[in-house]
Order: C-alpha cells, then structure tokens, then sequence
C-alpha cells in the first residue's frame, strides 16, 4: 500500500506547530498592555510560519505549495525580530528566549528542505 505524505509528517510543520503553541503559552501569561501590543504579533507571526506551510501543503502545483513555503520563511523573519524585541523589554525569562531562537534557527533548514524535496518530487 502507497503512503501518502501527510501535514504531520513534515517536520518544518511540526516543529513550527510546537513553536508557535510555546509561544502562546508564553504571551497568554503577560500583562494586558504586552500581551496587546508585542505578544499579539509574536503571536501571529508564529503561528503564521506554520500556517503558511499548512497552505502550501494543500495547493496543487508546485509553484503554488513553495510559494507559501517561501512566505513562512518571512513569518520565521518577523518572529525573530519579536523574540529579541520580547527580550529586551523583559518579556521573556533566558530559557524561554534561548529555546525560541534555537527553534528558529533550526526552521530554516527544515523549511528549504520541504522546498527542495516538493520540487524534486512533484512534476508540476
């Protein structure tokens, strides 16, 4: 029997899945002026790394599934610019930092990766 390939087993998704529920966590607990203002964004942009490769994953051409994949990586940008600016304004604890921005820079590869394998493995 043929296995077809499924969200969850994409690790680019799955990790940016737990990322984004981590952060979550983390903003749902601040004071309601951070939670508004930088938790709200962090937020979203984290979520939106793995929705976007959630989208992709459900379009039909290649051109259409990497473009989305290429947008999370801009939401993996954003994200990073809200886990130092969450540092710097005290927001996070160095543990919470330190597994944020390790699972940020780990993304990158497994999203190229994802990329690289739609474009060897799909026709069009």
């Amino acid at each position: 029997m043929k296995h077809f390939l499924q969200l969850n087993d994409i690790v680019a998704y799955k990790r940016s899945f737990a990322l984004s529920n981590y952060v979550w966590n983390i903003v749902i607990a601040w004071s309601p002026f951070a939670r508004n203002t930088v938790g709200s964004q962090f937020a979203r942009a984290t979520d939106s790394i793995s929705s976007n490769i959630a989208e992709g994953f459900g379009r039909f051409t290649k051109k259409d599934k990497i473009n989305f994949y290429r947008i999370s990586l801009g939401s993996l940008k954003e994200s990073l610019d809200w886990n130092e600016k969450a540092s710097k304004r005290g927001l996070l604890s160095i543990t919470q930092y330190q597994h944020i921005i390790t699972e940020l820079k780990a993304l990158p590869k497994d999203i190229y990766h994802l990329i690289n394998f739609t474009n060897n493995r799909l026709e069009k």
